[in-house]
């Protein structure tokens, strides 16, 4: 995968930054909460470390959003079109961002490694088949790489020192 396929903006242009590696993994959710936050559907995230998203431009501003946990999350927007860039949510905390794939510049290159609380998703969407859904969230261990648990552990072991 290419440095500038990783790259991406908002819909502006105001803020740009660069994902320096491929992500851990890539949900697409289907809860209710996402279909609110976003407009539509679901929401297409790229789970990555937050040290390995680099702005090019710009600074976003992180706004505190309510979510069903009752913990909330943490969203960065533009501030001049306030589209969402990525989350911040309590079990990472600010360590790691749920990056948007639709803002990169070629979202197809980051396709879901699962579907998520798929108990709520839209009747007309049809899931595709040889990709893992579930009806909730499910156990990271029965799915996510060996070298994506790896890189988590060690990004959550160092966030709490």
């Amino acid at each position: 995968m290419t440095t500038e396929a990783l790259e991406g903006a908002c819909t502006c242009g105001a803020i740009r930054y660069r994902l320096s590696s491929e992500p851990m993994f890539v949900h697409c959710c289907h809860c209710s909460w996402c279909q609110r936050e976003t407009g539509t559907a679901f929401a297409l995230n790229a789970v990555i470390e937050t040290d390995r998203v680099i702005l090019l431009q710009g600074e976003p501003v992180l706004v505190d959003t309510p979510s069903l946990s009752g913990k909330g999350q943490q969203i960065a927007r533009c501030a001049q079109c306030h589209v969402a860039l990525w989350s911040h949510y309590p079990g990472g905390g600010k360590a790691m961002a749920f990056v948007r794939v639709g803002t990169l510049k070629e979202p197809g290159r980051l396709p879901p490694d699962i579907h998520i609380f798929t108990s709520t998703r839209q009747p007309w969407v049809v899931l595709p088949p040889g990709v893992p859904a579930v009806e909730e969230f499910y156990k990271l261990s029965e799915y996510w790489p060996a070298a994506s648990l790896a890189r988590r552990e060690a990004l959550l072991a160092s966030s709490q020192r």
